[in-house]
C-alpha cells in the first residue's frame, strides 16, 4: 500500500532487495527482518514505526488504536522508569 502510495514500482528497491523477494513480501509469502524492514523503509521514505503501524493496524480506525495503545504503553514504561 505504501509503495503504491509513493507512485513506487519494485524495481525502485534494486538497490535493498530483489522485485522477486518484494513481491513475496507484498503477498505475505515472506516475512523482513528488522533491518531489511529499516532499508525497505528507507527507500519509502517513511518511518518503520509508520510501516509497521499499518500493518498492524489496517484500516484508519485500526490504525487510530494502534497509535493510541501504543501511546498508553510507553506512558506507562516510562512511569515506572521514573520510579
Amino acid at each position: 500500500m505504501v509503495r503504491k502510495a509513493r507512485g513506487l514500482s519494485q524495481e525502485a528497491f534494486s538497490d535493498v532487495s530483489s522485485r522477486t523477494y518484494m513481491s513475496s513480501l507484498e503477498r505475505g509469502l515472506k516475512s523482513p527482518t528488522l533491518s531489511k524492514v529499516a532499508e525497505l523503509c528507507e527507500v519509502l521514505d517513511v518511518h518503520p514505526l509508520t510501516l509497521l503501524t499499518l500493518a498492524y493496524g489496517g484500516d484508519s480506525k485500526g490504525v487510530s488504536e494502534v497509535i493510541e495503545r501504543v501511546r498508553r504503553e510507553l506512558a506507562a514504561i516510562q512511569a515506572k522508569k521514573g520510579k
